[in-house]
């Protein structure tokens, strides 16, 4: 199971070389010495251009790399197409030129964004292959088409190579990788429900909701790979997807029967039966991942039988006994969902049950996408290039079209984050560091090579070291810069050139990109984490109102996992965010609860007795106005006590007949909004206690 927790490693870790992060470090040596050769042989202009282009695409995990070939590929061939498009054309208008270049770097930037997805790529190396392709030569475009050719010969050249070496030296399966993350979910989940139920949950709620949704997201993203897995597929997309959907209803189901159990406590001590249905739950969950699999179908049948006994006569705390064993039950089966669908990823051959009919029509996990946030990435990366050309013509340097494409090539690059400032700091203080090395290799060790060997051989301790810092997780971020002074600096051309103005001017053009895009990045994208995750709480709120609101149109089908994915991403910010204030007061789980809980409501509301439907409109009335005005003011506003009101009425007028399924399963969904958004509310008047 992977650690709970992280640690920043220490600096005595480079020097206990792991053999899978040597193997990686070697294997992207070898392709760059491919490419190297390769451009050399074939005269291409910028050889330092390929060589670079290697060590950007490469990453520790080749399969992760084999699926964003062809994304890669379609992007640096789009940003071509569009370079060949504009400049051309617009040439003689530098003004409209640098606006339409910034305009189409900032729209990849938004999509990329917006994505979330190794199609992402597409869109990213779409944006800074045009940039990198036309600010160089904005001030002499006659030859354009010829410069776009080589650009896109370098990177093609550099992006086959690494994928191939890497195939053949780090063969890598998404298989195994999606089996142990569904394994470690399915621990993580048990391990904090077992503790839910045990009333010590509190204090872990952030950490584990924030590992769990992270699992259910990363899931689909793995899933993606399987068709570029190089071994025989031993496990279908589709069935990956039902298991994400499963594993994905695991956390409010299992949050929803910890508040149960707490309502219940508050009241009075539980039964000895109850209390001895919970004790053999936590002691199930206790059990590995595959006995739960063996005996959760009677456990949860018991919890069934427990839900039904406890509801005649109608009392609320009989109620609330039956909402907790019907809650219980459907986390028990998920649990043992989850767990066949993972034994089938590992074991193919093992039959089981999948929706494929419905998968097919959903073909991908649901992701929740931030517009907002998108189009403030694409719009600062299309401000931040349009002032760096500015200050570029207005001072008339010769090394500023490398600056705006450096620039250019940081800013996308980091697009994706909240707040790159203190990254691109540490991308700074890397490059630095890096000039004396690039100094020593230019002029005292270059001056004495002869020949592409040699060359290769000489290369090989600073890219090899590199490339091991680039395979660590906690140092990966720096090895980037690294690379782009080391090699940039030394201009790999078919014949040596060293000098020193050359050398001075070209790192000043990298240092003056880098601190460009810094200035950019805290005028325009240093975002408050928590700003950012009040836009995901509002935006979680407004949909809950939506799908609250009967004039809207019903569509439940994907809102789980949206909910789950927004959930983590809150979690991870919030993690992070420093104060006590109304987003850390807001719960992420009693909101995908309720949600859930609406969606129950709505689905059985047309079949419900004409007394409880009317009631069941005024709650839903009541949900809608609610979520809406939190989204709107953006605060935690406390439900009014009309919606109390309207959930008791709506509860009592369930608990006056028996109800058909559709109906009953409406009732609990009633009982479990009422715990959520009114816990310390007293206990209804039955009909019962009449």
């Amino acid at each position: 199971m992977p650690a709970t927790a992280r640690t920043a490693p220490s600096p005595w870790s480079l020097f206990l070389l792991d053999p899978q992060k040597l193997l990686f470090s070697l294997s992207s040596f070898i392709a760059a010495a491919i490419t190297l050769g390769v451009a050399f042989e074939a005269s291409l202009p910028r050889p330092w251009w390929a060589l670079l282009t290697v060590y950007v695409t490469a990453q520790p995990m080749a399969g992760a790399f084999r699926p964003k070939v062809l994304y890669r590929l379609g992007g640096i061939l789009t940003g071509a197409a569009m370079t060949i498009l504009l400049v051309p054309n617009l040439q003689h208008a530098p003004e409209l030129l640098v606006l339409c270049l910034a305009a189409w770097t900032g729209f990849c930037i938004y999509l990329a964004v917006l994505d979330r997805t190794p199609r992402a790529f597409l869109f990213q190396m779409a944006a800074f292959s045009s940039a990198v392709i036309s600010f160089p030569y904005l001030d002499d475009p006659a030859d354009i088409f010829t410069t776009t050719i080589s650009r896109v010969e370098e990177m093609a050249v550099a992006i086959v190579s690494v994928s191939v070496v890497h195939g053949i030296l780090q063969p890598w399966s998404a298989t195994p990788v999606i089996r142990d993350r569904a394994h470690a979910f399915l621990v993580h989940a048990a391990r904090w429900t077992r503790e839910a139920l045990g009333r010590r949950h509190t204090r872990l709620e952030y950490e584990h909701r924030r590992m769990l949704a992270a699992d259910v997201t990363e899931l689909g993203m793995m899933a993606i790979h399987l068709p570029f897995d190089q071994r025989p597929a031993s496990v279908g997309r589709l069935v990956v997807l039902g298991m994400q959907k499963q594993l994905a209803t695991i956390l409010p189901l299992a949050s929803a029967a910890a508040n149960r159990l707490d309502m219940l406590s508050a009241l009075a001590p539980l039964e000895p039966a109850l209390a001895q249905l919970v004790d053999d739950v936590r002691a199930w969950l206790a059990e590995p991942v595959a006995e739960q699999c063996a005996s959760g179908g009677e456990l949860a049948a018991r919890c069934r039988r427990h839900a039904a006994q406890s509801e005649q006569p109608a009392t609320w705390k009989g109620l609330l006994r039956a909402s907790l064993c019907a809650r219980m039950a459907e986390f028990i089966e998920a649990q043992v969902e989850g767990c066949r669908l993972a034994h089938q990823v590992e074991k193919p051959s093992a039959p089981v049950q999948v929706d494929v009919a419905k998968n097919r029509r959903e073909k991908s996990f649901p992701l929740a996408r931030d517009h907002g946030l998108a189009m403030l990435a694409g719009m600062a990366t299309a401000a931040a290039l349009i002032l760096y050309c500015t200050v570029w013509i207005l001072l008339a340097w010769p090394s500023g079209s490398a600056t705006a494409a450096f620039a250019a090539l940081i800013t996308c690059s980091f697009a994706a984050q909240d707040d790159p400032a203190p990254v691109l700091g540490r991308y700074l203080g890397a490059t630095l560091l890096t000039f004396p090395l690039a100094a020593f290799y230019l002029f005292a060790v270059l001056p004495r090579v002869d020949g592409y060997g040699m060359l290769v051989v000489t290369l090989a301790p600073a890219l090899l070291a590199i490339g091991y810092v680039q395979a660590m997780p906690a140092w990966s971020a720096r090895a980037l810069p690294m690379f782009s002074c080391l090699i940039v600096a030394l201009g790999f051309l078919d014949r040596f050139i060293a000098d020193f103005a050359t050398f001075i001017n070209v790192g000043m053009a990298q240092v003056g990109g880098i601190i460009a895009t810094i200035v950019i990045a805290k005028l325009f994208r240093s975002v408050n984490v928590r700003w950012t995750a009040g836009r995901m709480v509002r935006g979680h709120w407004s949909e809950i109102g939506q799908m609250a609101s009967l004039a809207r149109p019903f569509r439940p089908a994907q809102w789980t996992g949206k909910a789950v994915d927004r959930l983590g991403q809150i979690a991870a910010r919030m993690a992070v965010a420093e104060g006590s204030d109304t987003l850390h007061a807001a719960d992420g789980l009693a909101d995908l609860r309720i949600g859930r809980n609406v969606i129950a409501i709505r689905r059985a509301a047309l079949r419900l007795p004409a007394p409880m439907y009317e009631a069941v409109r005024e709650v839903l009335e009541g949900i809608s106005t609610l979520f809406q005005a939190r989204a709107r003011k953006g605060e935690l506003l406390p439900p009014p006590a009309s919606l109390l009101a309207s959930i008791d009425k709506a509860i009592a007028a369930g608990s006056r007949v028996i109800l058909p399924e559709p109906a009953h399963v409406a009732l609990l969904a009633l009982v479990g909004m009422r715990c959520n958004l009114f816990p310390h509310a007293p206990a209804p008047r039955m009909v019962s206690d009449v």
